[in-house]
């Protein structure tokens, strides 16, 4: 059964997600304009940051929506599948 997640949680993951190219598109025109390193790896802080904090929220999201309907219904696969997402996730 596929999942219906809340639209404000879907709002915030897009707004992280736009801010997160954003800043990715930033480093790169920095790269392209030769400018300085330093402001460069400042740049991709602020991309790590913004996807660290989009998977957060979309952990979040799948613990409070998939997860918790998987423990009701003894769903084992699917908190498996949690378990290698966030090894993957955090590496």
């Amino acid at each position: 059964m596929e999942q219906i997640h809340d639209m404000q949680d879907k709002k915030a993951i897009i707004h992280r997600l736009s801010r997160a190219i954003g800043h990715l598109d930033s480093v790169r025109t920095m790269v392209l304009n030769d400018k300085d390193c330093t402001e460069i790896l400042i740049q991709l802080a602020a991309v790590r940051s913004a996807l660290a904090g989009t998977g957060k929220t979309i952990l979040k999201d799948h613990i409070h929506n998939c997860i918790a309907e998987a423990v009701e219904n003894g769903d084992q696969k699917k908190i498996d599948a949690l378990d290698e997402a966030i090894d993957q996730f955090i590496k």
